[in-house]
């Protein structure tokens, strides 16, 4: 059989748009593509949801493909252990408490997973602005990442959504579309982002969970993002924070229906 062009051409654009008008309407729209928002992801779409995400970037994983300084290897903590351990992420214990795992094994893994529970990505998508209603945030503004990238005046579309996600890490970019357009206050001390400290792994693990909650009305950080929005510190290349981050976001949406 000879391989016709048009015929390649009409099965990508026919099978995406499929894919994408699926999605103008989510239960839940998750802003980032790294540990804590396909975490996440998947344990939302486990439990019924219709769970879409949006990368800016071509690739997904957040930080988590580095490593650190770009040695491709992570490190997680006992709790973070059991979180790649129902992926089935292969881990190596270090010294006690410490584990390492391979961080392309892990990112992919996890986004496999993530794919197989029903949840769609959209990569080299960027949030541009939000559409709240009656002081909620109800839906996303889209753009092609390239498009803001180049700076091109071209309108966007919009998704809605019952809920939000913002891991878009250290960014926030959600957050600072909302604190910068919007006449909404964030459920911080000061009502907008407090911005990211400097690192320190012990505390910001420990921040990492206890920071991943609602931070506006319709609104969910998790991840880095939720350090970054209420003021707490990096961690660096231990990741069980970011893994847990995301399980916890999604229980706390779950419980609240």
């Amino acid at each position: 059989m000879a391989l016709s062009e048009v015929t390649i051409t009409k099965a990508i654009l026919e099978r995406f748009f499929q894919k994408f008008l699926d999605c103008v309407e989510v239960d839940i729209a998750v802003v980032g593509a790294g540990p804590a928002g396909m975490v996440a992801s998947y344990f939302l779409a486990k439990a019924g949801r219709k769970v879409a995400i949006f990368e800016r970037k071509l690739s997904i994983g957040g930080g988590m493909w580095g490593g650190g300084m770009m040695f491709n290897e992570i490190v997680v903590q006992e709790a973070g252990k059991e979180i790649l351990d129902l992926f089935g992420v292969r881990t190596q214990e270090y010294q006690p408490g410490y584990f390492t795992a391979d961080a392309i094994e892990a990112a992919t893994t996890i986004c496999s997973s993530v794919m197989k529970a029903g949840v769609k990505i959209f990569n080299c998508i960027t949030v541009e602005d939000v559409v709240i209603r009656q002081g909620r945030v109800i839906g996303l503004v889209i753009t092609w990442s390239p498009v803001q990238m180049t700076g091109l005046h071209v309108d966007p579309l919009t998704i809605t959504a019952g809920t939000v996600i913002d891991s878009t890490g250290h960014d926030t970019e959600v957050l600072r579309v909302i604190e910068r357009k919007a006449d909404i206050k964030l459920f911080t001390e000061t009502g907008k982002i407090m911005g990211e400290r400097s690192l320190w792994s012990e505390k910001a693990e420990r921040l990492t969970i206890e920071n991943t909650r609602e931070i506006c009305p319709g609104v969910y950080v998790a991840g880095m993002a939720a350090n970054a929005a209420f003021g707490g510190p990096r961690m660096g290349p231990i990741f069980g924070g970011m893994l847990l981050s995301g399980r916890r976001v999604a229980e706390v949406i779950l419980t609240r229906g």
